[in-house]
């Protein structure tokens, strides 16, 4: 089924634009390489040049760091706010926020009914009326009968907490689709039409809500949600991206995963505080009209939470936006039976966030062909998309790997000059420098958690102060490097492709 992952995005184009698809598939790994290539082309043969490239690159970095402390201060500061307002009595002063039906649907595989129990009791005792929601079981055909067997248990166990608690199960081997979520989501949107049609709701009055199947709502969500919504012009060409914390377990995770699952949580809290910046991830809401305007999510793709952001963006011709909301959801960071089973399954889930590439071929092809949306928005939206994961794959391994590489050619071939003697003090003072995002992150990860477990030592609180040292680390091994494995499969060809790889849920 892998083979048929390019099917179903270029059934409409001719033989001169497949060919000009595969070239701007090609693009970002292109951009990478030639980019690290040349680090240690530079490096060799133009060691002074090398130098002063780093130089000016990790003071870029320390730049940007600062803006982004900025912002992640900004928008922590929201979050903080947003919790401690009582989303619900604010709601019931909304005119019409009674019609609002929410639809929440969870793809699933074989995650065991414990985290699928857990998810639907945070919906049932959200302080939303569950009797306005409408849950969906999305399962897989090829998990056998035991997905039926959990399904009919959960709506025997919440039979009457919601408006109405359904599953479905999607075929497995449909021609035009990869074995992944969107495929799914696909599958089960009409039948989830269906119910709202037969219960005789308008279009209009429904929102559906994307989440992963271990995603637990803060009790306050859909208040939220209902009344950002409501208040929102124009609010059928929106997707809502709530704050995401991947917290559920991060007391049982390893310190390496904990890093990685703050970094996530903290680039999504920086970006809600730039809404024109965002496109939806992970865990996320939109309405039920642009979702039957866009023929539902592609069959074919990874990184299908993106993506349908970009599909009503490009069928609104540019007329969609994504709402900032600072009531988070939370879900569970990565755990296995084994530190090393950890590490992998961290690479694997962070490689399946880079896929997110996968955009880039498929936004510059539409927006060639749709003038009606304005040229800034498209090439700002290109941009955005080219320059993240460019930086993603670039900035860790030049300011972490390649940059002391000139200095040690320099020691090594005899240079003096004073540029070169030089230079390893400079890079301290900056790198020194960019050290406040890390002591930043390090602060505001503390609030974020949970409440510690009883088996827990008080002494874990210094550990989750301190582990933050392994940053560096992390980024690199868990950030930089699947990025450039991702790009690079991108360029490599369809045999190269990435399947939909399901992160495994363990409860501790």
């Amino acid at each position: 089924m892998e083979n048929l992952q390019r099917a179903y995005i270029r059934a409409d184009l001719t033989p001169k634009e497949l060919r000009l698809y595969r070239f701007f598939e090609c693009v970002p790994a292109t951009l990478v390489w030639l980019t690290i290539l040349g680090a240690i082309a530079l490096s060799l043969w133009a060691t002074s040049l090398a130098i002063i490239f780093i130089i000016a690159f990790d003071l870029y970095w320390f730049f940007r760091v600062l803006y982004f402390v900025v912002f992640l201060s900004v928008s922590w500061h929201q979050h903080r706010r947003a919790l401690n307002i009582d989303w619900d009595a604010e709601l019931q002063k909304v005119p019409g926020w009674e019609c609002v039906i929410h639809v929440v649907v969870l793809p699933t595989v074989h995650e065991p009914i414990e985290v699928l129990r857990h998810t639907l009791e945070a919906l049932a005792h959200a302080k939303y009326p569950s009797q306005k929601m409408i849950v969906a079981l999305e399962g897989e055909e090829r998990a056998g009968p035991a997905f039926v067997e959990r399904a009919q248990t959960l709506q025997a166990e919440f039979a009457g907490q919601f408006l109405a608690l359904i599953y479905t199960v999607h075929p497995d081997g449909l021609v035009g689709e990869i074995k992944a979520k969107g495929a799914n989501m696909a599958w089960a949107g009409p039948c989830v039409l269906k119910v709202v049609d037969d219960l005789k709701i308008p279009h209009e009055d429904v929102l559906v809500s994307a989440f992963d199947c271990d995603t637990v709502v803060h009790p306050q969500y859909f208040a939220h949600l209902t009344k950002t919504f409501l208040e929102t012009p124009n609010r059928l060409h929106a997707s809502y991206q709530p704050a995401v914390l991947y917290s559920n377990n991060i007391w049982s995770a390893m310190p390496v995963v904990r890093i990685s699952a703050f970094g996530t949580t903290f680039w999504l809290l920086s970006e809600l505080a730039r809404p024109e910046r965002l496109f939806t991830f992970s865990s996320h809401s939109m309405p039920l009209q642009m979702l039957i305007d866009v023929g539902w999510w592609q069959k074919d793709i990874v990184s299908e939470d993106s993506r349908i952001f970009m599909q009503g963006f490009i069928r609104y011709g540019g007329d969609y936006r994504v709402i900032p909301m600072y009531v988070p959801v939370s879900m569970d960071a990565i755990v296995a039976d084994s530190w090393w089973g950890s590490l992998v399954n961290l690479y694997k889930q962070q490689r399946r966030w880079a896929w997110g590439v996968e955009h880039f071929p498929y936004m510059v092809m539409n927006f060639l062909k749709h003038h009606e949306i304005p040229w800034k928005k498209r090439v700002g939206a290109l941009w955005l998309q080219l320059e993240g994961m460019y930086t993603w794959a670039t900035a860790p391994t030049l300011i972490f790997v390649l940059g002391w590489l000139p200095m040690l050619v320099a020691r090594q071939t005899g240079q003096n000059q004073a540029l070169i003697q030089n230079a390893p003090r400079t890079l301290d003072v900056i790198l020194t420098l960019a050290m406040i995002g890390v002591f930043s992150s390090a602060i505001l990860s503390l609030p974020l958690l949970p409440e510690r477990p009883p088996k827990r030592s008080p002494w874990s609180w210094i550990v989750m102060f301190l582990q933050w040292g392994l940053l560096p680390f992390t980024f690199v091994i868990f950030g930089a490097i699947p990025a450039i494995d991702a790009q690079t499969r991108l360029a490599l060809g369809k045999k190269f492709h990435l399947g939909f790889w399901v992160t495994p849920k363990i409860q501790k």
